[in-house]
C-alpha cells in the first residue's frame, strides 16, 4: 500500500498493485471497498483520480508491515535453521551409557557446531520423545524403535558374568539351569528382571528363572554389587567390557549367549529433519563408525 501522499489510483500504481495480486484493477478497488466494510471505516480519500490514505488507512498500512516484517523475518530464521544447525537441542540418553561413552563426545560436538545449545538429559526409563519435548534419543534396545526413525550406532553384547572370589566360593554354572542355585543381581528394566533367556550354540532357547537377592534399576549398581562378590549378574560389553578384559568380573557359561543389543540414535521422523538433529545423527553414526569400542574377546 503507497504513502498517504502518493497517488496509488494513476493506472500504472493500480495495473502494478492488480498485477502484484494477479488480478484485475476492478478486483483491487472490490477488495478495498469490501475490507472497509469489514472494518466499519473509511480507507482512502477518493478525489477524481487521486486517492490518499485516511488516518486510519495509514494505521492500518503501518500495523500490516510490522506484521508482514515479521512474518517474513520468522520465515528466514526457520528456513535457516533448516539448513544451519543452530538453536536448542533437547536429547534423552541412558545413565550409564551417557557418562561413560557420550560425556566425552559433547564437547566435541559443540566445537563443531557452535551455534547449538545442547540440553542432555540422562535417563534410563524409556522416554516418549515427543510428548515430553526431545528432538533426540540415544536408546539401548534388543529389537530397534517401532515408534520412531532410528540410526544404528553401534552393538553390544550381554554376558552373564560373576567376580573371581564369587565363582571360587560358589563354583561355575555351566548351564542356565544351573543359575537357580546362584545368588542373582537382577536388572528392573529388563522385560522380566527375574527369567534370564539364553540360545545355545545350535540356536536353542533356554530359558531359568533365577533367584534375584538384589533388583537394581542401574546397571552401574548391579556391577558394583557384582565385583564385591555379591552374586551373578548379566550386563552389556558397553559396561562391563573393561572389567571383563583386566579380569575383574568373568564371564560365565560360554556356550550360551544372550540377545546383542543394538546403539541406536532415534528420532521422531524422518521427514522434515531439523539440520542440528541430522547433524547430531550424522556426528554420532561417524563417532562409533559400527564399531563398539567397548567389544573385546573377554578371558575364559
Amino acid at each position: 500500500m503507497p504513502s498517504r501522499c502518493s497517488s496509488p489510483s494513476s493506472p500504472s500504481r493500480a495495473s502494478r498493485a492488480a498485477e502484484a495480486l494477479n488480478t484485475s484493477p476492478a478486483n483491487v478497488t472490490r477488495y478495498i471497498v469490501e475490507l472497509e466494510s469489514h472494518l466499519g471505516t473509511r480507507l482512502l480519500n477518493r478525489h477524481s483520480r487521486k486517492l490518499s490514505l485516511t488516518d486510519s488507512g495509514e494505521a492500518l498500512y503501518e500495523r500490516a508491515k510490522a506484521v508482514l516484517d515479521d512474518v517474513a523475518e520468522a520465515e528466514a530464521i526457520t528456513a535457516s535453521a533448516t539448513l544451519h544447525p543452530r538453536g536448542r537441542l533437547r536429547i534423552n540418553v541412558p545413565l550409564s551409557f551417557g557418562i561413560l561413552h557420550l560425556a566425552p563426545l559433547w564437547p566435541k560436538f559443540a566445537k563443531i557446531y557452535p551455534e547449538v545449545e545442547l540440553d542432555v538429559a540422562l535417563i534410563d526409563r524409556v522416554v516418549d520423545l515427543v510428548e515430553e519435548g526431545y528432538d533426540l534419543g540415544v536408546r539401548i534396545s534388543l529389537a530397534g524403535s517401532q515408534a520412531h526413525a532410528a540410526r544404528k550406532l553401534a552393538t553390544s553384547r550381554n554376558i552373564v558374568c560373576a567376580s573371581p572370589a564369587y565363582v571360587r566360593k560358589h563354583g561355575r554354572p555351566k548351564q542356565p539351569s544351573d543359575l537357580a542355585e546362584h545368588a542373582c543381581i537382577g536388572y528392573t528394566y529388563a522385560v522380566a528382571a527375574d527369567e534370564w533367556k539364553f540360545a545355545d550354540d545350535a540356536g536353542r532357547e533356554h530359558r531359568v528363572r533365577v533367584p534375584c537377592v538384589m533388583h537394581t534399576n542401574n546397571g552401574d549398581t548391579a556391577r558394583a554389587a557384582a565385583l564385591a562378590g555379591m552374586g551373578v549378574i548379566w550386563q552389556p560389553t558397553f559396561l562391563i567390557g573393561d572389567d571383563l578384559r583386566a579380569g575383574t568380573l568373568v564371564p560365565l557359561m560360554p556356550s550360551y549367549r544372550m540377545h546383542d543389543i543394538d546403539v541406536l540414535a532415534v528420532y521422531p521422523s524422518r521427514r522434515h529433519l531439523s539440520a542440528k538433529v541430522r547433524a547430531m545423527a550424522d556426528f554420532l553414526a561417524a563417532a562409533f563408525k559400527g564399531v563398539a569400542p567397548w567389544e573385546a574377546t573377554p578371558p575364559t
